[in-house]
C-alpha cells in the first residue's frame, strides 16, 4: 500500500511532469515496497501489435468475471499500428482523485499472469515514464556560470585531420535558440528549438538541457557532427511507448544509423523487467552493429537497473550499450546521486560540469528554482555535494508546504551552467568514444567502446572496480569533508 505522502523531491517531480504532460496521459506512481520508483501512465497497459487482440480479450473477460461485468467495455486497443511494434490498450478511465494507485492496471496485469505462464514470455507491461528527471532533477539544478569562463570540460583542440567525422545522435529536450552563440558549438544541429520561456517570460525548468549536453559532446570531440532530437519535451519526459515510436518512426535514418546514440534519460520498472515498449527499438539496435548506445545511469544513488542503460549487460545486448555513472567532482569516487551496480560499464565526471545552457544575449534569462537543496547530503555522503551546495529554495517546495511567506530563489543565466548528473557523464563517454573512432581510423563504434574501456585503468569506486573515463581537458575540484547531520 503506497503511504500518504510521498518524499518530496518525487511528488514535486510527479507534479511537474503531469503539469507538462496535460490531460491526454495522467500519471501514476509504482512503488517497490513503500518506496516510489518511477512513473507509467494510468489507465493503459502496453502489448505487442500481434498479441494485442488476445491481450485485451483476456483482461476483459477477467473484469467481467471479478467485477460484476461493469468494466466490460472500457477495455479496447487504442491503435492499429505502431513504428515501435507495441499497443496501448485502455483498460480503465484514469482517474486523478487517487493520484498515485491505479487498480485497473494492477488488475490487467494480474489477469494476463497466467498467459505468460502458458506462453512462458511476458505479454503486457506498464506504459512507464522515460523521463532525465524522476527523484533527482538530474542530480542538481543548474546554477550560473559568467560567461568569461571556460566550459569545464574545456574545448578540446580539432584533430584537423578532416576524415569523415563520426556522428552523435542525441536524444533529448533539443536546443535553445541561438545555441551557436558558443563557438565550439558550430558542428551541432537539431531538427527543433526548445520552448524556453513560460508565460511569465521565465526559463522553463530542463530547458536547456539538450544543449548543455550538445556542448559536452562538441568540447570533447570538436571534430564530431552533433545532431540533437527535440524528444523529450514534457519537462524532460515521454512515456516508453512512444519513445519507441520516434525511434523508429523516422528519428534513425533508415540507410546508415548514426555512429553513437546518447541517452540521457530512463526509467526503473517493476521486478527491473525490461522495457516492452522499447523491445524492437534494441532488436534493431543488435541489426545495426553500426550503432552505439550510450545511456545514463541514472540519479536515483542506488543499485536498481535503470532503463535502458541497464541493456549493457542484459545477455541479449552484449556490446550494444554502454552505461555511465557520474564521478564526484575531483575524480576520486562515485557522486553521491550516481546509480551503481555490475549493470553500470563506466564512470565518468558528473558533478559540477560547465557548458552550454542559454544563448549568449544582452538580456540575461531568469530563471526561478523548482527544487530546493537538502540540508544533509539525501544518500548519506560526507563530502560538499551537490545535494546541499550551493543553497537555494524552490518554488514547488514552496508550493507543497504552503508557506504563506514563501520566495522563490531567481538566479539569472547568459550562456553558461554549472550542472551535476548522470545525464552530463554520458555525452563525455559518448564524446570518447567518438574521438577514439577519429584516431584509429575504420573502427566502429562498438569496438572503440570495447578497446577505450580495455585500456583503462579499473580503479575502486565505493568497493565497486570499474573504469572510470576521464577527459583530458576535464579539470577537477577539491572536496571537502562535511559532517553528517540528521
Amino acid at each position: 500500500m503506497a503511504p500518504d505522502k510521498l518524499p518530496d523531491r518525487f511528488q514535486e517531480q510527479f507534479d511537474q511532469i503531469q503539469d507538462a504532460m496535460g490531460e491526454k496521459v495522467v500519471l501514476a506512481a509504482g512503488f517497490e515496497g513503500s518506496q516510489p520508483m518511477y512513473l507509467y501512465q494510468k489507465g493503459y497497459v502496453l502489448a505487442r501489435a500481434e498479441e494485442a487482440g488476445e491481450v485485451a480479450d483476456t483482461i476483459q473477460k477477467a473484469f467481467s468475471r471479478d467485477r460484476g461485468g461493469s468494466q466490460t467495455g472500457n477495455v479496447k486497443v487504442e491503435e492499429e499500428k505502431s513504428p515501435g511494434g507495441v499497443l496501448r490498450i485502455r483498460v480503465g478511465e484514469p482517474d486523478r482523485s487517487e493520484r498515485y494507485g491505479d487498480r485497473d492496471v494492477s488488475d490487467a496485469l494480474k489477469a494476463v499472469e497466467h498467459l505468460e505462464r502458458d506462453r512462458n514470455r511476458r505479454m503486457v507491461s506498464r506504459n512507464h515514464i522515460v523521463s532525465i528527471a524522476v527523484n533527482c532533477c538530474p542530480g542538481d539544478e543548474p546554477v550560473p556560470v559568467a560567461r568569461c569562463e571556460p566550459p569545464n570540460p574545456a574545448v578540446a583542440k580539432s584533430s584537423g585531420q578532416g576524415s569523415v567525422p563520426v556522428s552523435v545522435l542525441v536524444v533529448d529536450t533539443g536546443l535553445v535558440e541561438n545555441y551557436k552563440s558558443h563557438p565550439w558549438m558550430h558542428r551541432v544541429k537539431g531538427d527543433g528549438k526548445e520552448i524556453e520561456l513560460d508565460e511569465e517570460g521565465i526559463l522553463k525548468q530542463y530547458v536547456g538541457h539538450g544543449t548543455f549536453i550538445a556542448g559536452l559532446v562538441s568540447a570533447v570531440a570538436p571534430d564530431t557532427d552533433v545532431t540533437v532530437h527535440g524528444t523529450l519535451v514534457n519537462a524532460g519526459a515521454i512515456c516508453e511507448k512512444d519513445l519507441g515510436d520516434k525511434l523508429l518512426g523516422g528519428m534513425l535514418p533508415t540507410g546508415k544509423w548514426p555512429d553513437i546514440i546518447s541517452l540521457s534519460a530512463g526509467t526503473t520498472s517493476m521486478h527491473s523487467e525490461t522495457l516492452l515498449g522499447l523491445e524492437r527499438f534494441m532488436n534493431a539496435l543488435m541489426t545495426h552493429p553500426e550503432t552505439l548506445l550510450v545511456a545514463a545511469a541514472g540519479n536515483n544513488g542506488n543499485d536498481v537497473r535503470f532503463w535502458p542503460a541497464a541493456y549493457s549487460d542484459h545477455p541479449g545486448y552484449a556490446g550494444a550499450v554502454v552505461s555511465v555513472g557520474a564521478l564526484r567532482k575531483d575524480g576520486a569516487d562515485r557522486a553521491c546521486f550516481s546509480n551503481h551496480g555490475p549493470w553500470v560499464t563506466t564512470y565518468a565526471p558528473g558533478e559540477r560540469l560547465v557548458s552550454a545552457f542559454t544563448a549568449v544575449d544582452p538580456t540575461p534569462a531568469a530563471y526561478d528554482y523548482q527544487h530546493s537543496t537538502f540540508p544533509h547530503c539525501r544518500y548519506g555522503f560526507h563530502y560538499d555535494c551537490t545535494c546541499q551546495f550551493p543553497p537555494h529554495r524552490g518554488e514547488l517546495t514552496e508550493k507543497m508546504e504552503k508557506s504563506p511567506t514563501a520566495i522563490r530563489d531567481r538566479v539569472v543565466f547568459d550562456g553558461l551552467a554549472e550542472w551535476s548528473g548522470t545525464s552530463f557523464s554520458t555525452p563525455l563517454v559518448a564524446g570518447m568514444i567518438a574521438n577514439y573512432m577519429m584516431l584509429n581510423k575504420g573502427i566502429g563504434s562498438r569496438e572503440a567502446a570495447r578497446k577505450l574501456l580495455d585500456e583503462t585503468p579499473i580503479g575502486i569506486l565505493q568497493s565497486i572496480p570499474t573504469p572510470a573515463l576521464i577527459p583530458t581537458t576535464w579539470t577537477p575540484q577539491s572536496v571537502q569533508s562535511v559532517p553528517v547531520t540528521r
